[in-house]
């Protein structure tokens, strides 16, 4: 199992220290360092920007939202990272949620996975780079016919040649159909809140997307799973989970709308839908700190790794035996080092 380092979002500018972990990360070992976007910082720039320091870690977005680029501009922004960085690149795509897309976005978010497989589709058309781009799908088409628009338009192919045609695509998915949709059309899988008590259930929707995987990917055994997991060192389990617990609260109970929250719905898989019923409840009405209290241990333990060195390396042996390939560590950028060490 390799380690990845997840910088995580911004919130009211660049992180303290951001710049010096992604380079303590690539001379700590780790194999990849990955960004993330939401309505604030955008995933690709800060991958070029501190990617220009380093020379071997790979650079992952974890997600470029879908709904933020066309499918043709996102195929440019990774084929344009891919040879700034030597061949670095992994465009690791999501779609986000109803709130965002709709809201932010001003896209409507209806029917995600047929979306989503038109957009791949149309990305790995970009980087095979045979021909000018063509596409005539529900959602996206190449040229736009001639009734929506000038009739002008002329199917194009990229006038830059991809460094690799087959730059890796991954799909973040939490939903057992977009797991299944990560394993069928795409090079890897981003989950979030993975549990090793899951991991049967994770292996049964992969094996499904495999069956129906069509030619010219990667085999399957070079299929990446790379899921971020908060991991904090500290004295004690529960002052550990401490630090977890509004990270959690947050996206149990603020990050979608009530009844159409996708990050809640994989924890109430784990088992824990009356506590996230109160998460939520506390959540809306404007009490985080209550929220953030109402996470029990359990299941900071469940999608986490908390608690003293000794405590992490008992617990250690579960993940390694999943089918996650790489662990993105999301920590604080100062034990790095520490956490390397035990996770090594």
């Amino acid at each position: 199992m390799r380690l990845g380092y997840h910088t995580g979002y911004w919130s009211a500018g660049v992180p303290a220290g951001a710049q010096d972990a992604v380079l303590a990360a690539e001379r700590l070992g780790f194999d990849s360092v990955w960004t993330a976007e939401a309505y604030g910082s955008d995933a690709f720039t800060p991958l070029a920007w501190w990617g220009a320091r380093t020379s071997r870690v790979r650079l992952g977005t974890a997600v470029a939202q879908i709904s933020a680029r066309t499918p043709t501009a996102t195929a440019m922004a990774a084929l344009t990272l891919d040879h700034l960085s030597g061949g670095r690149a992994v465009l690791g795509l999501g779609v986000s949620g109803p709130q965002v897309v709709e809201g932010w976005y001003g896209q409507p978010f209806a029917r995600p996975l047929a979306r989503t497989r038109e957009f791949v589709a149309i990305v790995r058309q970009v980087l095979a780079r045979q021909g000018p781009v063509t596409f005539d799908g529900e959602f996206y088409r190449l040229p736009l016919p001639a009734g929506e628009g000038s009739g002008l338009g002329k199917a194009l192919r990229s006038t830059v040649h991809p460094l690799r045609a087959d730059l890796p695509v991954h799909l973040a998915a939490e939903g057992p159909r977009n797991v299944a949709l990560s394993a069928e059309i795409a090079d890897g899988w981003l989950p979030m809140f993975y549990s090793p008590r899951m991991d049967d259930d994770y292996r049964q929707l992969l094996a499904d997307g495999f069956a129906r995987r069509g030619p010219g990917l990667r085999p399957v055994e070079e299929f990446e799973v790379s899921a971020t997991v908060p991991v904090v060192l500290g004295p004690d389990v529960e002052s550990a989970a401490s630090q977890i617990r509004p990270f959690i609260a947050l996206y149990a109970g603020g990050m979608g709308a009530k009844g159409a929250n996708f990050h809640r719905n994989v924890l109430d898989r784990l088992g824990y839908g009356e506590a996230c019923d109160e998460i939520q409840a506390h959540y809306l009405a404007g009490d985080r700190e209550r929220a953030a209290g109402a996470v029990p241990i359990e299941l900071v333990q469940d999608v986490a790794l908390v608690g003293p060195p000794e405590e992490i390396a008992r617990r250690l042996p579960a993940w390694r035996a999943t089918a996650i390939t790489t662990l993105l560590v999301q920590t604080d950028p100062r034990m790095l080092e520490p956490i390397a060490a035990l996770l090594a």
